[in-house]
């Protein structure tokens, strides 16, 4: 569960990394207020929720299912119990 939510916020954080390391890059000091003006924000908000959910979708139809759980059946006519595979 915690993975999902770290990797979202991580997609979903990329774009103001980003634009903080082009400032940086450009000898300028990136935590500035003007910097950061409403229609900035906005944008970034709105690319990064694109990034996320581009993510998620993407990771979700990878079909890579590191890490999931397969919760206890019966398999056979025995209980198999739960297990991440």
């Amino acid at each position: 569960m915690w993975r999902a939510i770290v990797e979202t916020a991580l997609l979903f954080l990329t774009p103001f990394v980003a634009y903080a390391l082009f400032h940086s890059l450009q000898r300028r000091w990136p935590f500035v207020r003007e910097l950061w003006h409403g229609r900035v924000v906005s944008l970034l908000t709105i690319t990064g929720l694109l990034i996320a959910i581009v993510g998620v979708v993407t990771l979700g139809l990878s079909g890579l299912n590191q890490g999931a759980y397969v919760p206890a059946h019966i398999e056979n006519g025995k209980l198999q119990p739960g297990r991440f595979e």
